[in-house]
């Protein structure tokens, strides 16, 4: 039990000693997991909306295609978008291999078809009378939507907080889009790992502290926005 009471005691020094190296990676960390949950929602929500509330043929394809993809593998999404940025893949031009960029694209991809599933499942709750009265009233089809999605906006809201949630806690595909470089692509994630393998575990113990520290606290602030919206319904 030594071990873990040293792992909190190393986690705080970690915190307050205002280390370089690990408040670089905190930052990293929260960077491509924000850019990443931010670009699949502005993706996710609208597209997801759109395909609950529109009727097209394949809609049950689609659906289920969304849901299969949140059980996507990120080992899998990690390798696909490795080999596509990889020097003789069709993207290698952006050269986002190792990098940041690259990490995020990832992370978005894996994000992506949750926050698109979850947000189906959320506004079938809406009324179609509802999104029909709206377009009767001269709105268009995508501020009909909008309006739909403001009726559901808690819900939508937990799907992006469960894409987030998913992202934080996600290794295999950062570590093999990134190659966990130290000071360029090194996320608490990967670290993690690193020094566990190494036999580092009362640093393994202090970053792993640290990143669900990290992990609650935004996901407490985006719970909290939530039910401060709810309550002022």
């Amino acid at each position: 039990m030594g071990f873990i009471a040293e792992g909190f005691r190393q986690a705080l020094h970690l915190i307050f000693s205002g280390d370089p190296e690990i408040f670089g990676i905190v930052r990293l960390s929260l960077t491509v997991s924000v850019l990443a949950t931010c670009a699949a929602a502005l993706l996710g929500v609208p597209l997801g909306s759109w395909v609950a509330v529109k009727k097209f043929p394949l809609k049950r394809l689609v659906i289920t295609l969304a849901n299969t993809g949140m059980g996507l593998p990120p080992v899998v999404a990690g390798l696909v978008v490795m080999l596509f940025l990889s020097r003789s893949g069709p993207l290698a031009f952006l050269n986002w291999l190792y990098t940041p960029y690259g990490m995020v694209l990832v992370q978005f991809l894996i994000a992506l078809p949750i926050i698109t599933a979850l947000t189906i499942a959320a506004m079938q709750g809406v009324d179609p009378r509802f999104y029909q009265q709206v377009l009767t009233l001269g709105a268009t089809d995508w501020q009909a939507i909008l309006v739909s999605i403001k009726e559901q906006r808690l819900a939508v809201l937990a799907a992006v907080i469960a894409g987030f949630g998913r992202l934080t806690a996600e290794v295999g595909a950062v570590m093999i889009v990134g190659g966990n470089i130290r000071y360029e692509t090194r996320v608490l994630t990967t670290a993690t790992v690193l020094e566990t393998q190494k036999g580092n575990f009362d640093l393994a113990i202090a970053l792993g502290l640290v990143l669900l520290a990290l992990s609650l606290a935004v996901n407490l602030a985006l719970t909290w926005a939530q039910q401060r919206k709810a309550a002022a319904r």
